[in-house]
């Protein structure tokens, strides 16, 4: 959007209207999960801006549980695929089968033909496996033959990481790792939190959400949220962000390029452009805030920024890095 052409408090009124049911969302998601607003906030601008997300955290913790919960509060199809060493890429995006009786061979469409895709423990799957998401993933289609399928809308893809066990995991390709959106840690919940969570699902009955948005409504939002105001000074923001990640030197923090093998993609820029248009939608704003852009950049980068060993060696990860090139860069 041209700011000349825009009237921010017009804009600003239809924000606040049409953004109305992200609180009705948010409540019924709270009915189920407790705490872990941030992630669920996460989830919900990976779904806003139609992107996908990476949810890395220790088990139990109630990743899938949010995700169903969503489906629920949608009423969208989930399907969740357990990822496992043996597992086949067509067991993903399904196979040709031969009927006899016609003597011709049918599509048999696997579990990614759904709007809501949990692969969980997607590290333990070899590459071949995690690749069958990619066409998914970036192109919203599948092809299975000669013939490509389209995917239902809305779509998106939650993965989910165990950081303790190694042992039989593979890592994700870059390729793959760049195509997540966001990148979103999910911690421990408080003891306060926790006393809740056991008294709410040790019960023979325990809640479930129920349906207060419609697809189309996410549908719609997705164009409104594009039509958040961005200023020039943002945009620019945004640049020096990620152009900081791959030439340091250029920012005045130079003591950093040694830590940094390979800095963010141009996937990172336009993200992180959406992400915070986003969040200035769950804000019920017409435009987008340094604040904004501030809130989302660490879950942007920190799977984009691919760390040295020199960096491994100071203890350092891509979150410190991104943290320092945050504390640097100037806020216009």
């Amino acid at each position: 959007m041209n700011g000349q052409n825009v009237d921010i408090t017009e804009l600003n009124e239809r924000i606040k209207r049409e953004s109305q049911f992200v609180e009705n969302l948010k409540s019924e998601m709270h009915k189920v999960i407790v705490g872990q607003r941030r992630v669920i906030e996460r989830i919900i601008i990976g779904l806003l801006a139609d992107g996908h997300i990476l949810l890395e955290g220790v088990p139990g913790i109630a990743k899938t549980l949010m995700i169903r919960t969503l489906a629920d509060c949608i009423d969208v199809d989930f399907k969740r695929i357990q990822f496992t060493p043996d597992l086949l890429p067509a067991d993903i995006t399904g196979t040709l089968i031969f009927n006899q009786k016609t003597g011709e061979f049918y599509a048999n469409k696997g579990p990614i033909f759904s709007n809501f895709v949990l692969a969980d423990e997607i590290n333990r799957a070899p590459a071949k496996v995690q690749s069958a998401l990619l066409e998914a993933m970036q192109e919203r289609q599948v092809t299975i033959g000669e013939t490509t399928y389209k995917i239902p809308v809305p779509f998106m893809v939650l993965a989910t990481e165990n950081p303790i066990e190694q042992q039989g995991t593979y890592p994700l390709p870059e390729a793959q790792v760049d195509r997540f959106m966001l990148k979103v840690m999910v911690d421990y919940p408080r003891r306060e939190e926790e006393r809740a969570i056991m008294e709410l699902h040790t019960k023979i009955h325990p809640p479930i959400a129920q349906k207060v948005v419609s697809p189309e409504q996410i549908l719609k939002a997705r164009e409104v949220v594009r039509d958040v105001y961005v200023d020039e000074k943002i945009e620019n923001y945004i640049l020096d962000i990620v152009f900081a990640t791959r030439y340091p030197e250029q920012f005045g923090i130079e003591d950093l390029k040694p830590l940094i093998a390979w800095g963010a993609s141009p996937r990172a820029t336009m993200y992180l452009r959406i992400a915070a248009q986003s969040h200035a939608f769950l804000e019920h704003r017409g435009y987008v805030t340094p604040e904004d852009v501030r809130a989302i950049a660490i879950d942007v980068l920190r799977h984009r920024v691919i760390i040295t060993y020199e960096a491994e060696a100071e203890e350092k990860n891509s979150e410190d890095i991104v943290r320092a090139i945050m504390a640097k860069v100037e806020v216009p």
